[in-house]
């Protein structure tokens, strides 16, 4: 019956598997935002919080269209266990200096299954991997930003909150 199940399938085993991996990638990412906003909001850094609020709500919206795409593509969408979630930071910017790797450590990981699904011509998934790639080239632009704060503004005086306050007024826009 595997076998059966396995050509109703529009996408490989090994895609699916990677997906899979990224659909845990999105929610973790998803979970350390929510921390880094608990943090945020913990240390009066309140316009922080809430751009990693956002942050967060956007990586669980990453999950579910992966979950649902390998739904549609007949797959099996995993569900994921989270655990490891960093609760306490040493400093502000090293919240934000975090969030850089972390949207980093996400495009590489979607550039694998790219890699992967070019090796087996698999089009459909790589013209469904389009729209993250333009995700995340604005995801990394804004963090990039966001630590570039730290060295614009710098954080003596009333420097981090300055930072806080432009936090969310990062945008991007393609030219």
């Amino acid at each position: 019956m595997k076998d059966i199940m396995r050509v109703k399938c529009l996408i490989s085993s090994d895609v699916e598997a990677l997906i899979n991996q990224q659909i845990k990638k999105e929610a973790h990412s998803s979970a350390i935002y929510l921390s880094m906003a608990s943090w945020c909001n913990r240390n009066g850094y309140d316009f922080s919080a809430d751009y990693f609020f956002k942050q967060a709500e956007e990586e669980r919206m990453h999950q579910l269209k992966f979950f649902k795409y390998v739904l549609d593509m007949g797959g099996n969408a995993i569900s994921p266990e989270i655990t490891n979630v960093k609760a306490e930071y040493n400093s502000f910017r090293e919240v934000f200096e975090e969030a850089l790797e972390q949207e980093i450590s996400v495009t590489q990981s979607i550039k694998n299954i790219a890699a992967r699904c070019h090796k087996e011509q698999d089009f459909v998934t790589l013209e469904f991997l389009n729209w993250f790639f333009k995700e995340q080239r604005e995801e990394e632009y804004k963090a990039r930003r966001a630590v570039e704060l730290f060295d614009v503004i710098g954080e003596e005086g009333t420097g981090r909150w300055q930072i806080d306050k432009h936090v969310g007024q990062i945008s991007y826009s393609e030219a």
